[in-house]
This record gives structure tokens, C-alpha cells and sequence, in this order.
């Protein structure tokens, strides 16, 4: 497998598909003095996102919380391992955190894992709200669309904006419970954010910023396309 590595100052990926599990999504560390997850991969590859935060050189007892995306397992699957090992607080949304909290509708039989509900100790409930870790102000986005309570996280850090803009790419499946017409209101509010890195849920780093407006149009256009062919 793959390493984990440095995107940026501070902002690191210790898991994905290549290098924690295949079942993984994109597993994104931040290190404001205290430590912060965006997302806990599928909860088949726990011991491995440790290994990957030790190879970096961080202790994973300063892990304080996991910012969770959205509700799907491959986001979810470790949380209540990280919780119960280093007490971590889980921050979601409101919309998705019946689901983390239930084992409900998140997929697990998808990937043919046990999921463990967990607990969500900071439910969030604004359109966009700032959390402060350390040194940095990490701000959550309400991007509805492919989850009722799907998120984006962004932060301004050594002069660039890195975007945690989940899954960017979808799918957007009506069946799971998706809204595409929320999808496409979400992907303007992601590209008006104007980021120079995004950090994507599945498909890795994309940057300078003009690589990042190009991907989320495109998808944005997808959904345009498909929404006018559906009419």
C-alpha cells in the first residue's frame, strides 16, 4: 500500500482506498496542536490509520475529534473504535446523525461490514459554522445533496484554502435517500468558496484552485445534464 502524506502545512491524508483499505474513503488529518480527523474510513482499517498517524511522526493520543462528512460506512465505519480507544468527539450534522447513531441507512450490508453505532457528542445545525482547534478555525458548510446532512469543511491555513469537499463526485443515487436538486445548489456553494486545495472524498487532492473549479463543474454539469434530461 501507499504511504500517508502531506498535502499542505499541517493538512495530511493517512487514509484512502490505496492506503489504509480498499473500502476507505479519503481519511484527511489536521494537526492544530491537537489533532482533528475528517472521516474515519470503513472501520476495517482502524489499526492501520494509527500506523499511517504514527508514521507521520503524531501521537495519536492527541486525536480530539473526527468531523464527520456524511452518514455512508466507508465515512463512518471507525468511529466508535476511535471514541472508545481515544475519546474522541464525533462533530455531524443533525440531519445524518440519527443514522451514525443507529447503524440505520448507512450502508453497511453495501460493504458487508458490522458497523458500530456511535454516539455524536456536537450536532451541527447552521448552514455554515466555525469550530476552533488549536491554532486553526476549521468551518463546516451544509452541502444537502448526496446526504440530508452531508458537510464540507474548509480552513484558511498559510495562505491557502483547503476544502474537505466529501464526495465531490457522488454518486448521487435517488434511491439512497440523495436530492439532486440540492446536489447542484451545493457544488455552486463549494465553488464559490474559491478553495486552492480541495482534499475530495474518494478521488484524492486537487489543486491550484483552477483545478478545483474545473472538477466540481464538471460534476455540477452532470447533475444539470441529468436533472434537464429528467424534466
Amino acid at each position: 500500500m501507499k504511504q500517508p502524506f502531506r498535502i499542505w502545512q499541517d493538512v495530511y491524508v493517512v487514509g484512502s482506498a490505496e492506503i489504509s483499505h480498499p473500502y476507505d474513503c479519503c481519511v484527511y488529518l489536521v494537526d492544530a496542536g491537537e489533532l482533528v480527523l475528517i472521516d474515519s474510513g470503513a472501520g476495517e482499517s482502524f489499526n492501520r490509520l494509527i500506523d499511517n498517524i504514527l508514521i507521520l511522526g503524531f501521537i495519536p493520543e492527541k486525536l480530539s475529534s473526527v468531523i464527520v462528512t456524511h452518514s455512508h460506512i466507508d465515512h463512518i465505519g471507525a468511529l466508535t473504535q476511535f471514541k472508545q480507544k481515544y475519546n474522541v468527539k464525533i462533530i455531524a450534522h443533525e440531519l445524518d446523525a440519527q443514522a451514525i447513531e443507529t447503524g440505520k441507512w448507512v450502508g453497511a450490508e453495501l460493504y458487508r461490514v458490522d458497523y458500530q453505532p456511535c454516539p455524536v457528542d456536537t450536532r451541527l445545525q447552521e448552514a455554515e459554522q466555525s469550530l476552533r482547534f488549536g491554532e486553526y478555525e476549521l468551518k463546516t458548510l451544509h452541502i444537502p445533496g448526496h446526504t440530508r446532512g452531508s458537510i464540507a469543511v474548509y480552513a484558511d491555513i498559510a495562505g491557502k484554502r483547503i476544502l474537505f469537499g466529501q464526495d465531490v463526485h457522488g454518486p448521487y443515487e435517488v434511491s439512497w435517500g440523495c436530492d439532486l436538486k440540492q446536489a447542484v445548489v451545493s457544488l455552486r456553494r463549494l465553488i464559490d468558496l474559491e478553495a486552492d486545495i480541495l482534499c475530495e472524498g474518494h478521488f484524492g487532492i486537487y489543486q491550484p484552485a483552477g483545478e478545483v473549479k474545473k472538477y466540481i463543474e464538471s460534476h455540477l454539469y452532470q447533475l444539470e445534464q441529468r436533472i434537464a434530461g429528467e424534466q
